[in-house]
């Protein structure tokens, strides 16, 4: 966890999360790693700036990613999705 501890201080990354397949044994090797994060209030990141997190998370994991953040999923229209989602995240880093 030191890793993603680090890569989470770098992008000013709050909170961490995991959900989906890789907390379930569903999981298999070709399998994607869903990841849910929220950043400080004072981070500005836009889109290029999350492909960027998105690729060198990969690095780090080696595994594909995909890459949400905790306000899109929150204010996601898709009540089901929000749900399913947010019921099942297992945090994985919180900034103290």
């Amino acid at each position: 966890m030191p890793k993603i501890e680090a890569f989470c201080k770098k992008w000013q990354i709050v909170e961490f999360s995991l959900f989906g397949s890789v907390l379930t044994d569903e999981f298999r090797p070709d399998s994607d790693v869903d990841v849910m994060v929220k950043f400080a209030p004072e981070a500005r990141v836009g889109l290029f700036k999350l492909m960027d997190i998105e690729e060198e998370l990969e690095e780090i994991v080696g595994r594909k990613i995909d890459l949400l953040t905790r306000p899109s999923v929150e204010q996601s229209e898709n009540y089901l999705m929000r749900r399913s989602i947010l019921s099942g995240t297992r945090t994985f880093y919180a900034a103290r």
